[in-house]
């Protein structure tokens, strides 16, 4: 993509890769989202999944048992210790069938011991992304919505032969927090 990535992401968000699109970094107050030198920062919904183990519930990916979160819809969340959380990002994105995505979690989430988890973004997938939030810490931590919590960082390739859309991937369009399909 050489050195003009922020011009090739805006020319991407002009064809409707990332909605909504911020065309600058947006940082006062908050942990920054939008458009970075090398990539976009998705921001965290207000939608919350966060695991508890009240119900006695198993986590199995076959066999996903709902009991084991509880839902909160709140501008900020609370992660128990050494727990972890689901929520998904504002914004949706539909990744050109050339284009694959990474997700890195953000500095300050990361010197906190929030870890976040996201699969690769295939060429061809569209949705909201579900972002996996990890709390490693022995200390309840606070995760706020509307704010910055991955970068995503773009891979431009040839086509594959087979894109996600063209398999009918099992997590294509998804929209709000997703669990796991088999």
């Amino acid at each position: 993509m050489g050195i003009k990535v922020d011009r090739w992401i805006r020319e991407m968000a002009r064809k409707g890769m990332i909605e909504p699109f911020e065309e600058r970094l947006v940082r006062k107050g908050v942990i920054s989202y939008g458009l970075s030198s090398f990539g976009y920062d998705l921001r965290a919904a207000p939608e919350w999944k966060v695991f508890t183990d009240v119900y006695g519930a198993v986590v199995d990916p076959k066999a996903f048992d709902e009991r084991a979160f509880v839902t909160i819809e709140a501008d900020e969340v609370l992660i128990p210790p050494n727990s972890f959380a689901l929520t998904r990002s504002i914004e949706y994105l539909r990744m050109p069938e050339n284009v694959l995505g990474i997700a890195l979690g953000k500095s300050t989430y990361a010197r906190c011991g929030i870890v976040v988890n996201v699969t690769p973004l295939e060429p061809g997938w569209e949705g909201h992304v579900t972002l996996e939030i990890s709390n490693t810490t022995p200390l309840p931590a606070k995760v706020y919505a509307g704010e910055g919590i991955v970068q995503i960082v773009f891979f431009e390739g040839d086509r594959p032969e087979v894109t996600y859309a063209d398999r009918r991937g099992k997590y294509q369009g998804q929209r709000g927090v997703t669990l796991p399909r088999v």
